[in-house]
């Protein structure tokens, strides 16, 4: 008995001790689980509620603080530019290639349209990877990226903090899946990654390195950018296009193996090499009216200084992600910027620089050296150079000395940047030796600006030759001169007018008279149509001793022109400064039939969500009666038809209506065209930066030499183009298609006092 309860009590002694430990370990466990489990929930739970720091509120997900570019819209909805912070503009899911989001699920969270936020099959591997040492990929899903993108990490937190960074990150996943879609979540990704090169988000990433659309992207170009996501320097196309190539083909098989891709797809998009031929960083040096946005700019700084939010703050057009319409169309500023490009860079500057070679002080004419030197130590002191060594500590000595050693340096040139050994100072003058070029177009009823070129090089020669700068105008101011005239009633086109000289009596009692160019019919009679159109200088002086030049200034002032103008005889002949933005505007009023449209660049203003903030009226008013209106019209078409825009009915073959004025200033400076056709007026000055640069003769540096061919080249270009309206409008030539004629000037004998030759010569175009 003994012996078996021993054995008894042996064996359940035995078996106590075998259970004990079980039962001894197993609620400190579950005490250790639900403790941890707790705390967790605790901690999420003050970390949904903001206690341990930041957290994010539905508003703030739904509006994240991301500076937004603010983007320049073309009128035919092309994007000119932008002005940013970051280079950023937001899409929507439904303007973002499949492509895209293929390439990002596959690489990036194959599950993503199965879990909530944190995928924990995902977490579990990783945990598993680092415990094996074999590690297979992140457990991050899209969203909690996307969260880390909106909220960033602090780069200086510890390890703790950066823990709790990851609990936020979760939490604030969480919330996202909660208030968003998956297509917007990947949206919002797309919007607010990194794709290197200044270019934040998709969108801008897509126009940066492919000039296109995000929608618009193919399989291989969207593997691309999704793969860069990892390490945008580091996978960058331009910059190691190897390692890109490889990471790109990386991406594709993941695309692959999730099926996205089929085999041969993924084989034959592997051998593809990166095509960056249309790659360029958008910046505002860069790209179509880089002299129009850079005006548009001031004006817009300007403007969200006047017009706050409903908050009373201010728009930012640096990240608000404002939308600027524009009355700009980008067929007809390419066309605008190809005709300067072709006929001054090309053909005029060429001629220039061997125009001046080896003339004493080239560029500059009959300067003395002491304003020489003043032009030249002006343009150095403006110089990076000059003010690098000046914060350097160098004195204005040493500067000089520097300016006048000779160095290897790179100089702009229209073949191309050229390496060269030159002084600084040499540098400068040859600098000054550029031609420059303005040119504006605008319609002609509505005012809207269609083309703008401030200058030939943005990026070289920052001055706005439309709006900034203010240049003698010459001869481009007498039509309005005639018009005084013919407001009256006094004159029409073909009243006759002598040709003599003609002696004006000045206020302090000297005398001022003025001679033609040239001998053209000297003494003798000729209708005023063909005094215009041969542009002499005393017939506009036989008006001007009759009118004064307080009425000619009334006049123009009623046209849009502000500049000071001296009220003194020789602005006849156009002794002012003027922008052609003023010209451009002035005399577009006579094809308008008298009424003066201040030129327009924007449509509206739209913020970020698409709502109109701003809607612009121009200003418009009467400058003068339709039938005097008219009457300049045909004077100034046979400007073109006979006189010394001619050869834009020879050389440039335009046989659609047609009225302009050529001008050139003293010693041929400035070199100018003005002109319109029933639908478009363009305006175009050509000169060097200093007045004192030049070319030495008039047959070269006439404004019918120098701006008319940009006028000619630029209205081929346009009239020719199918996409624009201008090639129907000229069709209609044939049906009568011409410059309103008021009712009460129809039979009037202006179109019949041009000369034989004259009318021969219109008969042979076609032209009446």
């Amino acid at each position: 008995m003994y012996n078996s309860g021993n054995k008894k009590s042996s064996k359940g002694s035995k078996s106590n001790k075998s259970s004990w430990p079980k039962s001894k370990w197993i609620k400190p466990f579950w005490i250790f689980y639900g403790s941890c489990v707790g705390v967790l929930f605790i901690i999420f739970a003050l970390i949904s509620l903001g206690w341990l720091g930041f957290m994010p509120s539905f508003a703030d997900l739904e509006n994240p603080e991301t500076n937004q570019a603010t983007e320049v819209y073309s009128e035919d909805g092309v994007v000119l530019g932008k002005y940013y912070f970051e280079n950023r503009t937001s899409c929507k899911f439904d303007e973002i290639s499949p492509n895209l989001v293929n390439a990002l699920i596959a690489t990036e969270d194959a599950r993503f349209y199965k879990h909530s936020g944190i995928d924990f099959r995902a977490l579990f591997r990783v945990g598993f990877g680092v415990l094996t040492s074999s590690h297979k990929g992140g457990g991050s899903t899209i969203t909690q990226q996307l969260a880390k993108n909106l909220f960033p990490r602090d780069p200086k937190a510890n390890k703790l903090k950066l823990v709790l960074t990851k609990f936020k990150e979760w939490v604030v996943a969480v919330k996202l899946e909660r208030e968003f879609s998956k297509n917007e979540i990947m949206a919002l990704y797309f919007n607010t990654v990194d794709f290197g090169n200044n270019s934040m988000g998709i969108k801008s990433a897509s126009k940066t390195y492919f000039n296109k659309e995000p929608i618009d992207l193919s399989v291989e170009e969207s593997a691309l950018l999704v793969g860069m996501l990892k390490a945008p320097t580091k996978y960058s196309p331009v910059r190691n296009p190897n390692a890109s190539k490889e990471r790109r083909n990386t991406v594709l098989s993941q695309m692959n193996k999730y099926d996205f891709i089929t085999d041969s797809e993924c084989d034959s998009l592997q051998k593809l090499n990166i095509d960056m031929s249309n790659f360029l960083v958008q910046d505002h040096t860069a790209g179509s009216a880089t002299y129009f946005r850079e005006y548009l700019r001031m004006y817009l700084t300007e403007w969200c200084k006047n017009n706050p939010k409903p908050d009373g703050s201010h728009y930012d057009i640096y990240s608000d992600g404002l939308r600027i319409y524009t009355t700009i169309d980008s067929r007809m500023q390419k066309h605008a910027e190809e005709a300067v490009y072709e006929h001054v860079c090309k053909y005029l500057q060429p001629m220039f620089f061997e125009h001046i070679r080896g003339k004493e002080n080239a560029p500059f004419v009959n300067l003395s050296e002491e304003e020489t030197n003043k032009i030249l130590n002006a343009a150095m002191r403006r110089s990076d150079r000059y003010q690098r060594m000046k914060d350097a500590g160098a004195s204005e000595e040493e500067i000089r000395a520097a300016f006048n050693t000779k160095v290897r340096m790179t100089v702009f040139s229209w073949e191309g940047m050229k390496d060269t050994v030159m002084t600084p100072m040499d540098s400068i003058r040859y600098f000054k030796s550029f031609l420059h070029c303005g040119l504006m177009a605008v319609d002609v009823n509505t005012g809207h600006v269609k083309a703008y070129v401030g200058g030939t090089n943005y990026k070289y020669f920052q001055y706005d030759h439309v709006k900034l700068s203010r240049r003698q105008v010459g001869s481009t101011f007498k039509p309005y001169v005639y018009t005084v005239a013919m407001s009256t009633g006094d004159y029409s086109p073909c009243t006759m007018v002598p040709n003599i000289p003609v002696t004006i009596h000045l206020p302090d009692g000297n005398t001022w008279t003025p001679h033609n160019s040239g001998h053209y019919k000297e003494g003798q009679m000729m209708p005023l149509r063909e005094a215009l159109a041969q542009s002499l200088n005393q017939v506009s002086a036989y008006i001007m001793k009759q009118y004064g030049p307080d009425a000619v200034i009334e006049l123009v002032r009623r046209m849009g022109m502000t500049s000071e103008i001296p009220a003194v005889p020789a602005i006849c002949l156009g002794a002012c400064e003027l922008s052609l933005y003023e010209q451009v505007g002035a005399i577009n009023c006579f094809p308008n039939q008298g009424v003066y449209v201040e030129p327009t660049f924007i449509t509206r203003i739209c913020d970020k969500e698409g709502n109109v903030i701003f809607t612009y009226v121009p200003k418009t008013n009467e400058a003068i009666d339709q039938i005097t209106a008219f009457k300049t019209v045909r004077l100034m078409q046979g400007v073109v038809d006979f006189g010394t825009g001619g050869r834009l009915r020879g050389q440039y073959k335009l046989t659609f209506p047609l009225g302009g004025k050529t001008g050139t200033t003293d010693n041929q400076s400035d070199g100018w065209f003005v002109g319109y056709t029933p639908v478009l007026t363009c305006g175009i000055w050509v000169g060097c930066e200093d007045r004192s640069a030049h070319f030495r003769s008039t047959a070269l540096g006439q404004g019918a030499r120098t701006a008319l061919p940009v006028f000619g080249l630029f209205m081929q270009k346009c009239y020719a183009d199918p996409e624009l309206p201008y090639k129907k409008i000229a069709e209609k030539q044939s049906q009568g298609y011409y410059f309103t004629v008021p009712e009460a000037f129809r039979g009037d004998a202006a179109t019949g006092c041009e000369d034989q030759a004259a009318q021969e010569k219109r008969q042979e175009l076609n032209f009446d």
